[in-house]
């Protein structure tokens, strides 16, 4: 991963009058299948962040179940009634395994005629379902005086008891208990109670509540895993992201401590803050590609973290430990690591056929290193694909067979670069879209969003013989602890929901073509970013003033302010602000610190300010046009580490010109907004006089099926209006009467799923009519639509 909502909608395929005059036409020809597309194209990224394993489709209820979180014992409460006294404690003076050394001692005092012990609620709540089983196991012992007995209960949270079962008599050495538990109700925020009516002292080490059943028997959420299933993947790259680098070299990645007994395993602090049990551990993520019948690819450690590189002098354990990792998946049963997937219960190769070097490290650090893995893999293992990064130049000595690249930002940027691979290098090596998503302007993982991948999409796919591999990042949310924003599926304790994008990403790969078939897409252009929009002040990595703000449109002054209410209406992100004597101050030295105030009415007006820079690496941020706030258009003065000023309009950079911003001097802004044209001034000089880039409103890419006689076209709206639409297809066979339509669109390009309204955006289906090879339609705004055309036996 990148440092740096129920109704169905339904919104038809309208046709319109033979005599209209389509607003865009799509021509295909059938008749000439060009280069084949790569049948690796559309994947799945998963990376443990906002817990996506532990909390996510790992299957455990009990959070913190080894008691490694913390030196103290969080995520477990006490439990009491009368008069009784509970003390809880992390202990490690007599551990279960010395890998996992610490256990829970639960100190219970004064009981009375009342119980005492200790409950875990899970990840914000452990979901039961009534009939269901669940599995639970754990390790206990007490002290010389108390030998229990205790009662384990799943209950609700105000002490309604679902399933419950004793252990009897405990011992002062460890012994692990096992108990089937069946739920008499239905609780999504149910908890474990471990209790006693005894006073006494006991300990509890790997205390584990499984579901009965899993997806697969293999132990993950069935739910989520289903909606995996639905993304026909056919790869899965893991286990991630930032989190193989870790911030240092002793919280990276290590394969070899997440196999074996889940109790021998290491626990692991993540760099998305929280730690990971690793019962979602190398073995599993391969059994899980197997279960989605889909190609693994392993991402493995290159000896570089976020902050430390491993000295070359001692990288042959790091290049040892990728020999490893392709032996256990692959190694014959009498191999070293090929035994210890046999005693993991899975004697068959897991077929490992692609291997990334490192994530998104790059430099001399990362090409020196690349050598060392290269030359050692393919000296052992010719037939592995090898995937390099491409952060800050991709190594090419040796040449990659693969290399990994990575997007983040506007709806706009992606429609942009929908057209970034017509002109690669076919002889070069294959590209992976590692990890790409619109995280700027799109809300919480809205449609418009979701229109921005599609069209990119469409560029990869008419591209289909260079990007031979693209996955969406990141995969999995649980919606108590977001740390990115947007992410493909989110969940809690019961309920999930995709976003819109999601549903991208499905009907890209439920209708996959085998050769790209030639398009041509005539169509108006739009702009890049909307008229109307908030503005602001901001900064990056420096401290500044801002005062005398006005906003004037003919001669009507929409806004003006003296500070004189403070922050009052503002909203800030990010930063340390305040108002001293009129003047709003910004004191933090971070990046992309902004204070945004007004509406998407506010169209062609002038915006005029004062600015101070008071101390840091660069200079202003001024927002303008922001539809939303996550949204990029702003003019950066002293950008660059104060060498640039630039605009960037919906994250597309524009062009810039040299310039700095001096410490302690005011300086006089203005910008005049004036439908797509921009000028910008300091002290009155005209810096910028730009055009809001455009794009096009219509993006398109066709495939035929060959196994069925089929043509597949995409079709991506992007204008927010409908537009009318000729698809005209060029065949010499002919053409069924009707063609299959799947279309994903809502009402706004703002509408978003969520819990309670999983479906509000969901893509609807219906029949279309051909006729001399003609398919009419009327595109709706924010559209992506797929189109299935028979071709007939001549």
């Amino acid at each position: 991963m990148k440092r740096l909502l129920g109704m169905l909608a339904v919104c038809s395929l309208l046709q319109f009058g033979v005599g209209a005059q389509p607003a865009a036409t799509i021509s295909i020809n059938a008749n000439q299948p060009g280069a084949r597309v790569s049948p690796m194209l559309w994947g799945l990224f998963f990376e443990d962040i906002n817990l996506s394993a532990d909390g996510g489709i790992y299957a455990e209820l009990v959070r913190n179940r080894s008691f490694e979180d913390a030196e103290k014992p969080i995520h477990w409460f006490t439990v009491s009634s009368g008069m009784a006294e509970v003390e809880l404690s992390v202990d490690s003076e007599k551990p279960v395994s010395a890998k996992n050394p610490h256990a829970l001692k639960v100190a219970v005092k004064d009981i009375g005629s009342g119980r005492a012990g200790v409950m875990n609620p899970g990840y914000w709540g452990m979901a039961l379902k009534k009939g269901a089983q669940y599995t639970l196991s754990l390790q206990v012992r007490g002290e010389a005086a108390f030998s229990g007995p205790l009662a384990v209960t799943l209950e609700s949270q105000d002490g309604v008891v679902y399933a419950e079962e004793r252990i009897n008599t405990l011992s002062n050495e460890w012994k692990q208990f096992s108990f089937a538990l069946k739920s008499k109700g239905t609780d999504p925020r149910a908890r474990l109670v471990i209790s006693t009516t005894r006073p006494g002292t006991f300990w509890l080490d790997m205390v584990s509540l499984f579901p009965k059943e899993t997806w697969k028997g293999h132990g993950m959420r069935a739910d989520l895993m289903e909606m995996l299933a639905g993304l026909k993947p056919a790869f899965i790259r893991f286990p991630g992201g930032c989190w193989v680098e870790g911030e240092t070299m002793d919280k990276a990645y290590r394969w070899k401590q997440t196999i074996g007994d889940i109790s021998e395993r290491r626990t692991q602090y993540n760099i998305w803050q929280y730690e990971a049990t690793h019962g979602l551990g190398y073995h599993e993520y391969l059994q899980l590609c197997e279960d989605l019948g889909a190609a693994p690819l392993f991402v493995i450690n290159c000896g570089m973290s976020h902050r430390e590189n491993v000295p070359m002098e001692q990288m042959s354990e790091y290049v040892q430990d990728a020999l490893d990792a392709i032996e256990y998946a692959n190694g014959p049963t009498d191999s070293p690591w090929g035994f210890k997937r046999v005693q993991a219960g899975h004697a068959a190769p897991f077929n490992l056929r692609y291997l990334e070097i490192g994530n998104e490290n790059g430099g001399p650090a990362y090409h020196e290193r690349w050598q060392l893995f290269h030359k050692a893999i393919k000296a052992r293992y010719p037939q592995m694909q090898l995937i390099a990064n491409v952060w800050s130049g991709c190594p090419t000595n040796p040449m990659p067979d693969i290399v990994d690249e990575h997007y983040y930002s506007t709806p706009e940027f992606f429609m942009q670069q929908a057209g970034k691979y017509d002109g690669y290098d076919r002889k070069g090596p294959k590209i992976y879209v590692g990890e790409y998503a619109v995280t700027q302007g799109c809300g919480q993982g809205n449609l418009r969003g979701a229109i921005g991948e599609a069209a990119f999409m469409t560029g990869m796919e008419r591209n289909g013989e260079v990007v031979a591999m693209a996955s969406y990042a990141p995969l999995f949310a649980n919606v108590n602890h977001k740390r990115w924003n947007p992410d493909l599926i989110c969940y809690d304790s019961y309920r999930a929901y995709g976003l819109p994008s999601y549903y991208v990403q499905k009907l890209f790969a439920e209708h996959r073509g085998q050769a790209v078939l030639p398009v041509t897409v005539q169509a108006k252009s739009i702009s890049s970013s909307p008229n109307g929009g908030a503005l602001g002040v901001g900064t990056w990595l420096t401290q500044a003033e801002f005062k005398d703000l006005k906003v004037i449109c003919n001669g009507q002054t929409l806004f003006s302010t003296d500070f004189a209410d403070g922050t009052k209406g503002w909203k800030l992100f990010g930063g340390d602000w305040k108002v001293q004597g009129g003047v709003l101050q910004q004191h933090s030295l971070k990046e992309n610190v902004r204070a945004i105030i007004g509406d998407k009415t506010w169209t062609n007006y002038t915006y005029t300010l004062k600015a101070r820079k008071l101390g840091g690496a660069e200079g202003f941020l001024i927002p303008f046009r922001m539809p939303d706030q996550s949204s990029k258009s702003w003019w950066n003065l002293g950008g660059c580490g104060n060498t640039r000023h630039g605009i960037e309009i919906g994250g597309i950079v524009g062009r810039e010109v040299p310039g700095r911003i001096e410490l302690n001097r005011w300086y006089d802004i203005r910008l005049e907004l004036a439908d797509n044209h921009i000028k910008c001034f300091l002290d009155n000089q005209l810096i910028h006089d730009v055009v809001a880039p455009t794009m096009q409103s219509v993006y398109a890419s066709a495939t035929q099926d060959d196994p069925n006689r089929e043509v597949i076209v995409k079709v991506v709206n992007t204008n927010p209006d409908p537009q009318a639409t000729d698809i005209k297809l060029e065949s010499s066979a002919p053409l069924a009467t009707q063609a299959r339509a799947w279309q994903l669109t809502s009402a706004s390009g703002e509408d978003e799923n969520t819990l309670t309204q999983p479906m509000k955006v969901a893509p609807s289906s219906k029949n279309l009519p051909v006729k001399d090879a003609i398919i009419h339609c009327d595109l709706p705004g924010n559209s992506f639509t797929v189109i299935r055309i028979k071709v007939l036996r001549p």
